[in-house]
């Protein structure tokens, strides 16, 4: 096996290139805010059903989702 890196994949970005996507970033951000806090709260809540929710938890959230259902 040769000590040469291989140029498969995907080159590197510059620093420029980090930092102007970045901010494109944070652009959309600020033009999508209803949207970015949507996303932000499902991610905590699919976290939270994964990671640490209880039998009683996982209870409470069936009822809340079968009410919020009944509310369509």
């Amino acid at each position: 096996m040769t000590s040469e890196k291989s140029n498969l994949g995907r080159p590197r970005k510059s620093e420029d290139e980090k930092v102007s996507q970045n901010e494109a970033n944070q652009n959309w951000r600020e033009k999508n805010k209803e949207k970015t806090k949507y996303l932000n709260y499902r991610s905590t809540a699919r976290s939270f059903i994964r990671k640490l929710a209880t039998n009683a938890d996982l209870d409470e959230l069936e009822q809340l989702i079968v009410e919020k259902r009944n509310q369509e």
